[in-house]
């Protein structure tokens, strides 16, 4: 019985498929989390940046809000 577990074993270890998979879950998880987290400290900037080419767009008048993401255009 114990030579029946050592030798799955040592063919886990030998199988570098699955090793390579958890890696590479790991890389896209850590890049989700890093696009995340820049979506979330830039999203109000980009959002201001938006809505005053916008209004520029539109001849209207750009009023920044008091905090990121809160511009108007009238």
């Amino acid at each position: 019985m114990f030579a029946f577990f050592s030798n799955a074993a040592s063919r886990i270890r030998r199988d570098e498929k699955g090793a390579t998979a958890v890696e590479y879950g790991i890389m896209v998880a850590l890049i989700a989390v890093v696009i995340i987290a820049a979506v979330t400290l830039l999203g109000g900037t980009v959002q201001d940046t938006f809505t005053k080419v916008q209004c520029s767009v539109a001849g209207k008048t750009y009023t920044a809000g008091t905090t990121a993401g809160k511009a108007t255009c009238a």
